[in-house]
C-alpha cells in the first residue's frame, strides 16, 4: 500500500479505527475522519509509529455542509484517492433530525456515503485503479424501502430505519458499480459481523457482539489491500466470501429511484 492514499470514515473507534491503523501499518497515507477531537488525538497517539502516515480530518457526516467541507479540505491537500472506506454509521433509538432536517439514520448511514463518494469521485477516478468499500450489514435482510416515506417520519422504529439504511448502502453500491463500468474503479459492500464496539453502547443498547473489532475489520481491510479482489466489483462480502444479498437489493429500478431521490436531497444532479 506504499504510495496509496486512503480515506476511512468513522475512524476513531471500532472497525473503522482498526481499518485506518491497518492501512497505515501497510504503508498507505491514511486520512481518518472523525468528529470528536479527543478520540482523534487518542487514535493518533496509538499509531504515530506506523510505516505509513495517519492523519485526521474532522467532520460531522450527518451534516451535508460538513461533508462538503471535508471533501474540499481533502482536495486542497491531495489529488489522488486510491481507497475510500465508507464506514461511519449509527443506530438511533428515537426519531430525530440532522442539521438538514433529515432523519438521522438516513442522513448518516446513507446520504453521507452517497454525498461524500460523489464529491470525491473525480479524484477517485483519476487515481484508478481505485477501490470504494461501503460498510453495510446483514440487517438489510427482510427490509424494503418505502419511497413514499424514506425517512420513516410517519412510523419510526430504530431497527427498521437501520436495516433500511443498510439496504440503501447495497442499492447505492450496485448502482454505482453500473455507473463506474469502464473506469477501473471498483465498489463493493461488506457485512463486518456483530462486533463488540461502542456502536451498541452509543445507541443505548445493552448487548455485545461476539467479534472483536479486528475480526470485524478483517474483510474491509482485505477488500482495500488484497490482490485477490483486484478488478472485482459490485459484490457483497461476508467474511471474505462473495455472498448474495437480499433479492430486493438487486432491484435496478429501486436503485435508480433511490439515487435520484438522494441526489435531490443533497443538491446533486439527478439522472434525468
Amino acid at each position: 500500500m506504499i504510495g496509496k492514499v486512503c480515506m476511512v470514515t468513522g475512524a476513531t473507534d471500532g472497525v473503522g479505527k482498526v481499518t485506518a491503523q491497518a492501512l497505515a501499518q501497510a504503508g498507505a497515507t491514511v486520512i481518518g475522519v472523525g468528529r470528536d477531537p479527543d478520540k482523534i488525538n487518542a487514535v493518533l497517539a496509538e499509531t504515530d509509529a506506523t510505516p505509513g502516515s495517519l492523519e485526521f480530518m474532522t467532520a460531522d457526516l450527518s451534516s451535508q455542509a460538513s461533508v462538503r467541507a471535508l471533501a474540499n479540505e481533502f482536495k486542497q491537500k491531495y489529488d489522488r484517492l486510491h481507497v475510500l472506506v465508507n464506514n461511519a454509521g449509527a443506530l438511533f433509538t428515537r426519531y430525530h433530525e440532522s442539521a438538514d432536517g433529515i432523519e438521522m439514520t438516513f442522513a448518516l448511514n446513507h446520504l453521507a456515503y452517497f454525498l461524500l463518494t460523489n464529491l470525491l469521485l473525480d479524484t477517485i477516478c483519476a487515481s484508478a485503479p481505485a477501490r470504494i468499500i461501503n460498510v453495510s450489514s446483514n440487517a438489510h435482510e427482510g427490509r424494503t424501502l418505502n419511497f413514499d416515506d424514506l425517512q420513516l417520519k410517519r412510523s419510526y422504529e430504530a431497527w427498521a430505519a437501520y436495516g433500511a439504511s443498510k439496504l440503501a448502502n447495497l442499492l447505492f453500491t450496485y448502482e454505482l458499480e453500473r455507473r463506474l463500468q469502464g473506469t477501473a474503479v471498483t465498489v463493493n459492500a461488506v457485512h463486518p459481523g456483530f462486533v463488540n464496539t461502542n456502536f451498541q453502547r452509543a445507541a443505548g443498547l445493552n448487548m455485545q457482539g461476539p467479534l472483536t473489532p479486528a475480526e470485524g475489520a478483517d474483510t474491509q481491510i482485505w477488500l482495500a489491500t488484497s490482490d485477490d479482489v483486484e478488478g472485482v466489483t459490485g459484490k457483497y462480502f461476508v467474511r471474505r466470501h462473495d455472498t448474495r444479498s437480499s433479492d430486493v437489493s438487486y432491484d435496478e429500478a429501486a436503485a435508480r429511484q433511490l439515487w435520484d431521490m438522494s441526489a435531490k436531497m443533497v443538491g446533486l444532479p439527478t439522472s434525468d
